[in-house]
C-alpha cells in the first residue's frame, strides 16, 4: 500500500547561540502511521515538536505538511499536550472543554448551533467519550480527560497529530487504552502519529517505528532495529552497550558523566523482552 507522505523534515537544524539542540534531521511519516519518539532529557524531542507545529523556525533545513511549507498555527496539525489541571469543581462540562479547539481563539462565548454540537459529539464518538460529555471535567479520570484533550486535537481534522507524553500521568491500564485509541483513530483516518514516551511498552503492539533522538541527532526505524548496540553509540558519539539481563535489555552508556539521562523504555520485541534504557 503506498501511503502519501504527511511530513517531511529536510535535514532540520536548530541551533540556540553555540550549542546544537537538533543537526540534520531527516524523517520522512507517511499518513496512517504511528511513531514512537523517545529520547534523553534535553535531547530535543520538544524543540522538534515546536518545529513541526510552526511554533520555532528551524536553524537549517525545510520541512512539509502535505507537500506545504509549514505555517504558525497550521489546521492540518493537531496537538495533545501532556497534561492539562483542573480543579475537582471546574464548571466546565467535558463537550465545553472539546469547544475550545473550535473557537477557544476567539473572545466571548461561542453561540450555540447544531452544527458546532454535531462536530464536537463527532470527535466524542471518535474516541469513546459520549458517555460523560456532560459531566464536570474536573472529577473525570486521568485517562477519560486525556480522551478529550485527543477529541479536541480532532476538531480540526488534522493530517498529523502530535502527543508530548500522553502517557506519564495515566495507570498502566489507561496508557494502553489510549494508545490503542490514538492508532485506531490514525489507521481509520489516516493520520500520521508522533507520540512523545519514556515508556515504550505501551506502544509496541501499536507503533510502526521509533524516531530515537540523541546528541542533536536521530534514527528512525523499527524497534529491534534501533535499539542495538552499534546503532546507538553512532548515535551517542561513544560506546553505548545493548545488554540482554533477565529478559530485558539493558542499554549502558560508555560515558559516566551521560548514564543518569538516557531514558527509561520498558518493553520491546528485542528477543522477546524488555528494552530499558538508563
Amino acid at each position: 500500500m503506498n501511503r502519501e507522505t504527511v511530513l517531511e523534515l529536510n535535514h532540520i537544524g536548530v541551533q540556540f547561540g553555540n550549542r546544537k539542540v537538533l543537526d540534520d534531521i531527516h524523517v520522512q511519516v507517511k499518513a496512517g502511521e504511528f511513531i514512537g519518539l523517545i529520547g534523553p532529557n534535553g535531547a530535543g524531542k520538544t524543540t522538534l515538536l515546536r518545529v513541526i507545529l510552526g511554533l520555532l523556525s528551524p536553524t537549517k533545513g525545510s520541512l512539509q505538511i502535505s507537500g506545504k511549507p509549514v505555517l504558525h498555527g497550521n489546521r492540518a496539525v493537531g496537538y495533545v499536550p501532556q497534561k492539562i489541571h483542573l480543579d475537582p469543581n471546574t464548571p466546565l462540562r467535558a463537550r465545553d472543554l472539546v469547544g475550545l479547539g473550535l473557537d477557544g481563539h476567539r473572545f466571548g462565548i461561542p453561540l450555540p448551533s447544531r452544527k458546532r454540537r454535531q462536530q464536537i459529539d463527532e470527535v466524542l464518538s471518535a474516541v469513546d467519550a459520549l458517555s460523560f460529555a456532560d459531566a464536570p471535567v474536573g472529577r473525570l479520570s486521568g485517562g477519560e480527560q486525556q480522551r478529550l484533550l485527543i477529541a479536541q486535537a480532532l476538531l480540526t481534522n488534522p493530517r498529523i497529530l502530535l502527543l508530548d507524553e500522553p502517557l506519564s500521568n495515566l495507570d498502566i491500564r489507561s496508557a494502553y487504552e489510549v494508545v490503542r485509541l490514538v492508532s485506531r483513530i490514525g489507521r481509520e483516518k489516516g493520520i500520521a502519529v508522533i507520540m512523545v514516551a519514556h515508556d515504550m511498552n505501551p506502544l509496541l503492539s501499536s507503533m510502526d517505528k521509533v524516531l530515537y533522538l540523541a546528541k542533536g541527532h536521530a534514527v528512525m526505524g523499527e524497534v529491534e532495529n534501533v535499539i542495538q548496540s552499534d546503532v546507538l553509540s553512532e548515535l551517542y558519539g561513544y560506546e553505548v552497550e545493548v545488554l540482554r539481563v533477565r529478559g530485558r535489555v539493558l542499554v549502558v552508556g560508555g560515558e559516566e558523566t551521560d548514564l543518569d539521562v538516557l531514558d527509561l523504555v520498558e518493553g520491546s520485541h528485542c528477543n522477546g523482552g524488555d528494552v530499558m534504557i538508563q
